[in-house]
Order: C-alpha cells, then structure tokens, then sequence
C-alpha cells in the first residue's frame, strides 16, 4: 500500500527518483540539465516530476549552490501604466535567461523604500532594479554588495549603473513644438523636481524658452501632485485663470490625463482652446478625439534593458559604471494647434 502524503505535502524529488526507478542523484541531473542523463532516463524522470506536481525548490538549490537565480524589482506605483510596463518588460527578459523576480511595489508611498529593499535582500535576491526614490537605496544596498540598476531616474551616478531616458532633451524638444506653434504662455504641470525626471523636463521646458527668447512666467509653471485628481484640480485653477495658458505641456502620463479632465470640465476644446502636450503614453491618449500628442519613451524596453545590465555587472562586478540612455520619439496625434488669435 502506497503511504499518503499529507495534504498539501509538496512531493519531493527522492518520491521523484522511486517513481521513475533511478537514483536521486540522477533524478536531480535529468531535471536540472547539469550533468550527464541518457536521453530515455532524462524523459521518464521529467515525465514522473509532470505526473506528481514536483517543481524545483529553487531556493534550496541556490543555497546548495550559493547562487541566486531571481531578481529583485523595487517599483514606484504598479498602478501608473508607465511602471507596470516598465515591470513587465523586466520580467519578459527575466524569463528569456531563466531569472525569477521577486517584486515589490511602493503604491505611491516612497517612505518605504529602505524597508522593501531589505524584504528583496531577505529574499537572497542576486541584485535589484528600482526605479529610485533616494540616494539611501543605491547606499544600503552597496555596503551590503548587492547590485543595483537605477532606471527612469537615478540619483548615485559615480557608483550606479542606470538606464534612462535624455528627459532635458526629449521635454527641451516638446516644449520647442508648441513654440512653433506659435504659443508663449506654456504651462507646464510637473509632479515633482527633486528626482532626476522632473528636474530635467522642468529645465528642457526652460531651455526651449530661453532659446526663443520667451519670458519665463513662474505662475505657469505647477508642481500637481502625484495622482490624476491632484492633476485635475491643478489643471482647473490654471485653465480658469483670465489670462490662461494658451498651451500646456503635462510632463507625465498621469498629469496629462489630469490635464485632459480639466479642460474637459470647464468646456474647453482641446486644441482649439488650449494645445495639449504629454510626456509618457497610455492607451487612452489614443483613444480619445483628437488623440493626445505625447513624449513616447518604450517602458518595457526600458525594462528589459536594466534585467541586461545587471547581469551584466553580476557577470563583471568590476566592469566601469555606465548610464545607458534610451531614445524617445514624439507622438503627433492632433492636440497642438496655433493659439486663437
């Protein structure tokens, strides 16, 4: 009589080895790969494990092995699109070279970073992509060795691999768009600009300026908040002003549908009232008449480009810091226009 297994008991690789009628030690090779199985062996072996529901404990084999295999991912806010495909792209190519992530999301609440970090390095994680919110996490995680890749913005240039897009150039080139356009009074809605990203669109924005020789209006210029209702109520004080922009650029996905409201609740045409410029695309900006134009930069190739640069460094920890800075494209899809004379 064959024993039970408790309930739940996963089965294991010595019940494995007995089914199939070969060693554990065999049984281990023909499921792994490493090390030599005749071809019939390795297919009856795999064949029992698919009968039995037996799946590699990968982290007793890393800790035999004092390897890891999975990844940590430390992200902003699943909730915004930009990083959930930016997530996805990591795992896409996490799965092309046999890594596992193991991911945590903030939800909007930066506070927790160094504590989610420390979860990720429990985990035995072999190194950690994130999408920063301090100079503390690229600190704690290097004086205890673990790898990190900052991506989207970056904050620890000297001692940081990063990938990231040229955020001066890309809003420097919106912002000249609706300069020639013909519109002086440009708002332009930012999130923040103590991070990397803000900082670089808010000075693209001024340098487009600077070059045309328009003046700088600091009044047009709004930090909304992190969530598109905080966009909204923003978007509504600047649009209802008598002397209202006649152009806004929104410098983020979530700003710019904040934007979108607005205008929409206060009867606004968009362009034919105010032009309308985002940075980030989501599916909706398509969706919508006119469509939105935008700043479009590839979240999930950005994603999949950090999963590579840290196995690079894993594979040459003493290889030079580098930034890798990907392209970005303007999307024209109708929402700037000249401005009403």
């Amino acid at each position: 009589m064959t024993e039970r297994r408790p309930p739940f008991a996963r089965p294991t690789i010595r019940e494995v080895a007995d089914a199939a009628g070969v060693s554990r030690s065999t049984a281990s090779r023909a499921l792994s790969g490493n090390g030599y199985a005749a071809p019939e062996v390795r297919e009856r072996v795999r064949a029992v494990a698919k009968e039995l529901g037996y799946v590699v404990d990968v982290t007793a084999r890393d800790l035999k092995q004092r390897t890891s295999r999975s990844v940590g991912v430390l992200v902003s806010d699943l909730r915004n699109v930009f990083y959930a495909e930016l997530a996805s792209g990591i795992g896409e190519e996490a799965r092309a070279h046999g890594r596992t992530l193991v991911m945590v999301d903030l939800r909007g609440d930066s506070a927790d970073e160094l504590q989610a970090a420390e979860a990720l390095v429990a985990s035995r994680v072999s190194g950690v992509i994130a999408t920063p919110v301090s100079r503390e996490l690229s600190g704690f995680l290097s004086r205890i060795g673990v790898p990190l890749i900052e991506v989207d913005r970056r904050f620890d240039a000297e001692e940081t691999d990063a990938v990231v897009v040229d955020n001066r150039a890309a809003a420097r080139d919106t912002t000249t768009r609706l300069l020639a356009a013909g519109h002086e009074r440009i708002a332009l809605l930012i999130d923040e600009t103590e991070w990397t990203t803000g900082e670089e669109r808010q000075r693209g924005y001024l340098d487009a300026l600077a070059a045309r020789k328009v003046r700088v209006d600091e009044s047009l210029i709004v930090q909304a908040g992190w969530d598109a209702d905080e966009a909204r109520a923003a978007a509504e004080r600047i649009l209802s002003r008598p002397d209202r922009p006649t152009a806004v650029f929104a410098a983020n996905n979530v700003l710019t549908e904040g934007t979108w409201r607005a205008a929409a609740a206060l009867g606004l045409g968009i362009p034919s009232d105010v032009s309308l410029a985002g940075f980030d695309d989501a599916p909706w900006m398509s969706m919508v008449e006119p469509g939105v134009s935008t700043r479009f930069q590839d979240a999930g190739a950005l994603g999949a480009t950090a999963l590579r640069a840290l196995l690079e460094r894993l594979e040459s920890p003493d290889a030079p810091v580098r930034t890798i800075v990907m392209p970005t494209r303007f999307v024209d899809r109708g929402s700037i226009a000249p401005p009403r004379k």
